[in-house]
């Protein structure tokens, strides 16, 4: 189960099986690890609602007037100008003022969200107007995905390098790595929405700007300008969850994962391999000792401490993959716990199918489920019969015998006899030579104990054994073997005895030693059934062969003791 676990969990890892439920599990690591200082190179320029308040204006303002945001921008000692707001349709004279305007600010990158390698992108100015203002262009556009959270960042896309990448590299005066290729990297946001600090666009607009002391708040850092106001049009789910963030942050968030060298990676593919193979393995060993509860205690604490890794190596930057390596922890624990329990029920069957050797059919269910988990009987006081039964001179006749025939008559007489007391409900305690030890509403009551104590032994007597002695014609010389059987009702102590090696159930008491001594007796009397007051006083029916035998000094009784016995049964004989 462990080896199919961890080949479910790499075969749904490498196919991307589990991605949407992975890039969620990223998600709970950014929540978890919770708003962290903002970086400290990288500032917003934000148009909302109260901007256009403050301006008497409505987006889209013109172009003189963003032309002058950025001249201001530009004198406060801005080192980067990342403005997040394309120029694609013409206005007339206000575009020559904008772009002197980009052409005066020392690092200037504008965003577009259409390019093509033949007609460049979807600007109102020339390329070569571009060139010669230096001013650089990024693409804004990021990776589609089911739920269109904004997780990862292109490093570029249809050919051209992506916003934020471009304006990271322009602010640190190299191009970041990679810059223009299909590649992207997971964003380290620094937060939930507004970590990043946000300037609001009234106020770099207003005169005297560069010498306020907000100007100090864009001096020497990249400033993304752009639209964050709810309204506006560019606000998108983040790992972060709950309200959405504006797009300017999000490039920020961007901006600042590429200038710090992008802390947050992926592990590499061997790791997560090597995670699924290691919580595939635990899951299975967790299986191997203690019960289904254990085994999954176990597998909890395991999954627990692993995602504790997982969180501990997320703030250290490195993204390992999660949910494979728990789908094959949950698999091989679940498995390990199936074929624990399929081993048990076979156990339990294959215990079932012994003790029904020894006990009816229909109590061994009911006793099985008293039984604890090291499989032992408590001890009890209970009512009950007690039957103990001999064959005459058996013993004296297999000193004449062959082993082999001795054992194979043995087998014989004890399966006849048993059959008749586990017909009758009994419980065989034991077998002591040809001798047998029953108990009838033990270890389970039976209101009508001593009923089918008695009926056992009629039985046995008159039924069984004659058909012992003419299974035995031809065996043995003579006329045939009689038995002696003691029966007596009354309170015994039941339980199992033994050392933990080696357990055997067991009843004893008072009611045991006198069924055992008028078992004894038999070889006094003509009678081979001798049962005790006891056992006619316990009767729920009538009994109508029952005769008195009369009194009988019973050995450790201090009064002879009234004894009974079946009217006479068939004789003895092979026939």
């Amino acid at each position: 189960m462990g080896v199919a676990a961890a080949l479910i969990g790499l075969a749904a890892w490498g196919a991307g099986t589990l991605e949407r439920v992975e890039r969620v599990s990223v998600d709970q690591r950014f929540q978890v690890r919770g708003d962290r200082t903002p970086p400290p190179d990288v500032v917003v320029v934000g148009i909302d609602e109260d901007t256009q308040a403050a301006l008497d204006s409505r987006w889209p303002f013109p172009r003189g007037l963003q032309a002058t945001v950025l001249d201001n921008l530009t004198a406060a000692g801005a080192a980067v100008i990342a403005y997040d707001i394309q120029l694609t349709t013409p206005t007339g004279e206000g575009d020559q003022r904008i772009y002197r305007a980009l052409a005066a600010a020392p690092r200037v990158v504008l965003a577009t969200s259409r390019y093509d390698r033949t007609n460049g992108p979807d600007v109102i100015f020339l390329d070569e107007d571009l060139e010669a203002g230096d001013i650089a262009m990024g693409h804004v556009a990021f990776p589609d995905t089911p739920d269109n959270v904004f997780r990862r960042v292109p490093l570029g896309v249809e050919g051209l390098a992506s916003f934020s990448a471009v304006a990271a590299g322009r602010f640190r005066g190299t191009p970041v790595e990679g810059a223009g290729t299909d590649r992207s990297a997971l964003i380290d946001y620094a937060g939930g929405p507004g970590t990043i600090p946000t300037i609001p666009y009234a106020d770099v607009a207003a005169d005297g700007f560069a010498e306020s002391p907000g100007a100090e708040a864009v001096r020497g850092r990249v400033v993304v300008v752009g639209l964050t106001g709810d309204s506006l049009g560019d606000t998108h789910p983040t790992p972060f969850g709950g309200a959405p963030m504006a797009g300017p942050e999000i490039n920020a968030n961007a901006i600042a994962t590429f200038l710090a060298g992008e802390p947050l990676s992926d592990a590499p593919g061997w790791l997560d391999v090597l995670l699924i193979l290691v919580l595939a393995g635990a899951g299975a060993a967790a299986s191997l000792r203690g019960g289904a509860w254990t085994a999954i205690a176990v597998a909890s604490v395991v999954g627990a401490l692993f995602l504790v890794g997982a969180q501990i190596a997320f703030s250290g930057g490195t993204v390992v993959a999660v949910t494979a390596p728990l789908l094959a922890l949950g698999l091989a624990t679940a498995g390990g716990v199936g074929v624990g329990y399929a081993g048990v029920d076979r156990q339990r069957r294959r215990l079932r199918a012994e003790f029904e050797r020894f006990v009816p059919a229909e109590v061994v269910g009911q006793v099985m489920d008293r039984v604890g988990d090291d499989q032992r009987l408590g001890g009890r006081r209970i009512y009950c019969t007690v039957m103990f039964a001999d064959l005459r001179g058996f013993t004296a006749a297999a000193e004449r015998m062959p082993p082999e025939t001795v054992i194979e008559m043995l087998n014989r007489y004890l399966g006849e006899m048993s059959d008749a007391i586990l017909d009758h409900g009994g419980t065989i305690v034991s077998y002591m030579g040809d001798g047998i030890m029953a108990l009838f509403g033990a270890p389970l009551e039976q209101e009508d104990h001593a009923d089918r104590a008695v009926a056992a032994a009629r039985e046995m007597r008159d039924v069984r054994l004659p058909r012992f002695n003419g299974w035995c014609a031809g065996r043995v010389a003579g006329e045939g073997f009689r038995m002696g059987i003691g029966v007596a009702s009354g309170p015994v102590m039941s339980g199992n005895v033994g050392s933990e090696r080696r357990m055997e159930y067991a009843a004893v008491g008072d009611t045991t030693n006198i069924a055992s001594r008028l078992q004894s007796l038999t070889k006094e009397t003509p009678a081979m059934v001798l049962i005790a007051d006891s056992t006619r006083a316990a009767l729920t029916g009538p009994v109508a062969d029952l005769e008195a035998v009369g009194a009988l000094d019973v050995r450790g009784r201090q009064v002879p003791a009234a004894v009974w016995t079946l009217g006479a049964g068939e004789p003895v004989s092979r026939a």
